[in-house]
């Protein structure tokens, strides 16, 4: 048992029945003072001083798949009662999503965005010091997706290539990570890229709906795969010093409420959500982070580029941030939730209509649950 005194245990010690071993460390790390608000370190938050985006490029998978064509490749699970058919479109606002060729890769789709931003930016590839893929989509557990991006884009020996994976987050994941080592002198310029794809995942649950489902309850479960889309993105960063006309990357932060690690929980086979939960928790953490953040320097943006999930999701997000709707543009009713791609998507989607000086806050929210924003200035 521990010692009276101090609460620790020692070798040989037995914990009170009950008492399970992960609970031991929790309170041995003090992560009970952190889960209620107390952080012991404030190392969430960042600022860069001469990062830029160099270029930024999306490709759009080819084929459209309307909420409707859905609906009817549903008909035999709507047949038997329970849900009915147009809730994608009326609940979800999402009236298309876009998918890739039978056979065309998740890596292929990350490839070809990097390709498009490495000739955007005008670097040539053999100057490029890290690459990082942060799809959520992988077709094997190992190797990574990233040294099959490396190899297509004729990447250099000496160019450090991995994945990051944070669900909807790990986008912005990786430009923070690509800035710090920049600043610090390591590289000269990164490389960002993501390619999603919904092909599998989408047919998976329509299958299993149409054999097994039997009501709302199965299909609220199993909703959001049915928003999620095909798209890819792509980022070059460098030094702004170096690269004229490049976007300053100002700096940002990042949140955690970990104990939601189970709202939803995917994988290419199964997705499982508790959607108004984690909507409720999204919110939530949206609200706590921006409350203890310099909000006040963030409230006249001229773009918010948020995470794209939904109608509902994005009204919530912006109510609880109180920013203006218009100056949130928005991909996902013809393109669906792209997951970590969705951010760099719909950046570069609103590119166009930026002039320079204008300031873009991008925010997101990531299953788990993360929450991440971060300042541009063009």
């Amino acid at each position: 048992m521990p010692t009276a005194s101090t609460g620790e245990f020692r070798p040989g010690d037995q914990p009170a029945p009950g008492t399970s071993f992960s609970r031991l460390l929790l309170r041995d790390c003090e992560i009970e003072r952190f889960v209620k608000g107390f952080p012991m370190a404030e190392n969430a938050n960042f600022e860069f001083q001469d990062i830029g985006v160099v270029s930024l490029a999306r490709v759009e998978a080819p084929e459209v798949v309307t909420s409707a064509h859905i609906d009817l490749l549903l008909e035999p699970f709507f047949s038997r009662g329970g849900a009915r058919p147009g809730l994608l479109e009326h609940m979800a606002g999402v009236y298309e999503r876009r998918q890739w060729p039978e056979g065309f890769t998740f890596a292929q789709a990350s490839a070809a965005a990097g390709a498009l931003a490495l000739a955007r930016a005008g670097v040539d590839p053999s100057h490029i010091g890290l690459l990082i893929d942060s799809s959520v989509c992988r077709a094997r557990l190992e190797p990574s997706t990233a040294v099959t991006v490396h190899h297509m884009l004729g990447l250099s020996p000496s160019c450090m290539n991995y994945d990051i994976s944070n669900a909807c987050l790990g986008f912005l994941n990786g430009m923070h990570l690509a800035g710090l080592m920049i600043e610090s002198g390591q590289i000269d310029y990164a490389l960002v890229v993501d390619g999603e794809g919904t092909r599998e995942i989408q047919g998976n649950t329509i299958e299993r709906l149409n054999e097994h489902g039997q009501g709302s309850e199965d299909f609220s479960e199993n909703f959001a795969s049915l928003t999620l889309g095909s798209g890819a993105a792509a980022m070059v960063l460098g030094r702004q010093t170096d690269n004229p006309g490049s976007h300053s990357v100002v700096g940002g932060f990042f949140r955690a409420e970990s104990r939601h690690h189970e709202l939803c929980v995917g994988s290419l086979e199964h997705m499982s959500t508790d959607a108004r939960a984690l909507l409720d928790a999204g919110t939530d953490l949206a609200k706590l982070a921006w409350d203890h953040a310099e909000k006040s320097r963030w409230m006249d943006m001229d773009r918010y580029i948020l995470h794209q999930v939904s109608t509902v999701h994005t009204a919530a997000m912006i109510d609880v941030l109180g920013i203006d709707a218009e100056k949130a543009p928005l991909t996902f009713p013809y393109y669906g939730n792209i997951g970590p791609a969705a951010i760099p998507f719909t950046l570069a989607h609103t590119a166009d209509s930026l002039n320079e000086g204008d300031r873009v806050l991008c925010l997101g929210i990531g299953s788990g649950l993360n929450a991440g924003v971060l300042e541009l200035v063009w």
